[in-house]
């Protein structure tokens, strides 16, 4: 119950970066994500052993176990035998891996690195109207709207005049004569940014004559990268230079500078996010295992892994390589909320694998303190399980990704890519050659962090360690330290 609780805990503890985020929807995902959690370990600790104990052997059903005889069979078994370990196609994964560590963790760390190498070029955004399935009556439409030059008027930029009517009329004024000179690009000349603005009755004032309202219609779709640079041009000159000296405040808004807005607020507050995150696990991490290498070796490799996830998303989505076969949308953006999202996510999802492998590791060097023999058990005993859990995430993220929404398919494509790789590359090829090729170095704490309390996952371990029979003696592997 410790474990399920620490791991559940990893999870709902990543999630919460979520929360640093001043947007609604970054909290409603966290808290939506957090009570899964939250109910998933309540019922792990509560529901499944009820479960487990009222149907006792006939959870095998149809199978049927004969366990006495099982565990009379393996009872002379040597825990310390890695030929034993080294059976069956997990054990020779196994045995590969340790017995070449430093080839795996240059492979393992070499791909995840090349993997990642298109995130250099995402470009975030939101997936407008022409990303929807091209049988979509609403695409459909929009795309005739677009073709007469009206797909503007679904979202007008708006400015919010605050002030005198009388000290704003001549700013009004001077602001309607630039918006009629504001042009963008438009294949190899220009045209004009905004339709006509009417000369009479443009603002519309409230009873108290205080505050107005312009509304100006784009020539161009809203979610046009054009669109965005104009907003960023009327905020930063055009409205600035028009207002000047008149002491009225004048706000630009609508749904392309909502847009604009968001984007800028998810860049902002990333680096705290990540910040809050990384230095969260780091905490967790030290605490449970004591150990300041395995802790910053876990950060590393859980970056590797969500930056390979982000790389093969900009691969696959803006890049459109591989997208017709998996029956994916190539789109010029990933949804600006995607990376964050995806960040804690997946960062306590390989939590719970990193979390889960090192505490029988850690179990295992505590009664023998063969840090080789410790790893290759570790590895063999939870390659399995972590890998048939992928599996299962997998495919629930497999239909996230199957839906015809391109923000849906973009978020279970990351997820599951991401999933697949952490249980697979990372957890099963570089945390055990990286471990094996550190040695007992794995385990060094600081003297002056000893004061830290012990939170280890499996408890208080057995303060006795017996070295391995002779007969077992276990060859190091090339590039290990002494005394592992």
């Amino acid at each position: 119950s410790k474990s399920v609780a620490f791991l559940g805990g990893t999870v709902v503890l990543a999630l919460m970066g979520m929360f640093l985020m001043p947007a609604s929807i970054f909290r409603a995902l966290a808290i939506g994500a957090i009570v899964v959690v939250i109910v998933a370990v309540f019922a792990a600790m509560t529901l499944v052993p009820a479960i487990l104990s009222l149907l006792g052997d006939r959870i095998d059903w149809p199978r049927k176990r004969n366990y006495e005889a099982y565990a009379a069979e393996h009872a002379a078994d040597d825990p310390h035998n890695l030929e034993l370990v080294y059976k069956g196609f997990w054990g020779r994964i196994t045995r590969a891996v340790m017995a070449r560590p430093i080839i795996g963790v240059v492979t393992a760390v070499a791909l995840l690195l090349l993997v990642a190498v298109p995130y250099l070029d995402i470009n975030t955004g939101f997936a407008g109207v022409e990303s929807m399935p091209s049988d979509s009556t609403v695409k459909q439409g929009f795309e005739i709207l677009e073709e007469e030059g009206f797909a503007g008027r679904l979202a007008v930029v708006q400015f919010a005049v605050e002030g005198d009517e009388a000290s704003a009329q001549a700013g009004i004024d001077t602001l309607r004569a630039a918006l009629a000179a504001e042009t963008v690009p438009d294949g190899d000349g220009t045209k004009p940014a905004f339709l006509t603005i009417p000369e009479e009755n443009w603002a519309r004032w409230n009873g108290d004559g205080d505050v107005a309202l312009l509304d100006a219609t784009l020539n161009m779709p809203t979610n046009d990268a054009r669109a965005y640079e104009v907003i960023q041009d009327l905020r930063s000159d055009v409205v600035p230079a028009a207002f000047d000296g008149s002491g009225v405040e004048v706000y630009v808004t609508g749904e392309t500078a909502f847009n604009q807005d968001f984007f800028d607020l998810a860049t902002g507050y990333a680096p705290l996010v990540i910040a809050f995150v990384l230095g969260l696990s780091f905490l967790l991490l030290l605490l449970a295992f004591r150990s300041v290498v395995v802790s910053a070796k876990a950060i590393v490799m859980n970056l590797l892994s969500v930056g390979a996830a982000y790389g093969l998303l900009v691969l696959v989505f803006q890049k459109g390589v591989g997208n017709d076969l998996f029956g994916f949308q190539q789109t010029p953006t990933i949804e600006a909320w995607i990376p964050i999202f995806l960040f804690c996510v997946l960062f306590g999802l390989s939590m719970d694998y990193h979390v889960f492998l090192l505490s029988r590791i850690r179990e295992h060097y505590d009664l023998t303190g063969n840090n080789t023999e410790s790893v290759a058990v570790g590895l063999h005993s939870t390659a399995k399980i972590i890998t048939g859990a992928a599996l299962i995430m997998g495919a629930v993220f497999g239909g996230f990704a199957a839906g015809r929404l391109v923000m849906l398919q973009q978020m279970g494509f990351g997820l599951g890519v991401a999933v697949l790789l952490d249980a697979t590359i990372v957890r099963s090829i570089l945390v055990p050659s990286a471990m094996a090729l550190l040695g007992d170095r794995n385990w060094y704490l600081p003297r002056w962090l000893h004061w830290l309390p012990d939170l280890r996952v499996e408890g208080t371990p057995v303060p006795v360690r017996t070295a391995a029979p002779a007969s077992t003696a276990i060859d190091a592997p090339v590039g290990a330290t002494a005394g592992e």
